[in-house]
């Protein structure tokens, strides 16, 4: 049923319909299934290239079947939440951060980290509560520090914890902001190389005015909304007392 697990045999299809190159939402619309399960069921078993049906099934077995050992992780813990959703919502968070390029294992670790009510983790953190290795983590960690999506500082006990904050987001931001801008550079380079009539360059000037924009506006917006976060409300009560 829509709203049940996944059996075998709907897994069965949807390793068809890989293989016939359908979409994702066509192989959901057959099953009756959110095109969101299908997705988060391709990408946390292999991708579309690598799915196979009796590897992913087993999978999810061993998955619930650790589940009912384990201790509740991460934000479930928090008084009133529902564990079980917790756990399908890191699921969908981790499955767009790969469909945006991200590593499996790095999506994971920084959904870890986003559903933190801390905001914060230490490395043993990230491995007890995602139950990998130390090297996993480490290699992941490096990954996101490169893109300027977390930062590390020191605690009072001398540890290194990893931290996702308004700040980290808006230098992330600053840095694809810069980004486009270096492409827009280049793409200027060669409109002189390629000669100013050529088709090529006339292709290479338009790369370079539409990341120029982008950028420009990345930088703009990214500076709108720090200032707007970082503005506190006023009291509503008057500082310097009531006039006379």
């Amino acid at each position: 049923m829509p709203g049940g697990r996944l059996t075998q045999q709907e897994r069965q299809q949807i390793s068809l319909g890989l293989a016939d190159g359908l979409a994702y939402a066509e192989i959901a619309r057959r099953l009756d299934r959110p095109t969101s399960t299908i997705t988060r069921e391709v990408m946390r078993n292999g991708g579309p290239t690598s799915y196979r049906a009796d590897l992913a099934h087993r999978a999810t077995e061993r998955r619930a079947h650790r589940r009912k050992q384990a201790v509740p992780r991460g934000a479930a813990h928090a008084p009133g939440r529902d564990d079980e959703a917790v756990r399908e919502y890191e699921e969908t968070f981790t499955t767009l951060l790969m469909q945006q390029g991200m590593p499996k294992m790095t999506a994971r670790v920084l959904t870890c980290l986003f559903t933190s009510d801390a905001g914060s983790l230490t490395a043993s953190d990230l491995v007890r509560r995602l139950e990998v290795s130390p090297a996993s983590v480490s290699k992941s960690i490096a990954f996101l520090e490169g893109q300027g999506l977390i930062r590390r500082e020191r605690d009072a006990g001398r540890r290194e914890r990893y931290l996702v904050d308004d700040d980290v987001w808006y230098q992330s931001t600053i840095a694809s902001a810069r980004g486009t801008a270096q492409i827009a550079e280049v793409a200027r380079q060669g409109v002189g190389v390629l000669g100013r009539e050529s088709p090529a360059a006339a292709r290479l000037e338009n790369i370079a005015r539409f990341s120029d924009f982008i950028s420009e506006s990345m930088l703009r917006a990214a500076d709108q909304v720090r200032d707007i976060l970082h503005t506190k409300p006023e009291t509503g009560g008057d500082a310097a007392g009531p006039s006379d």
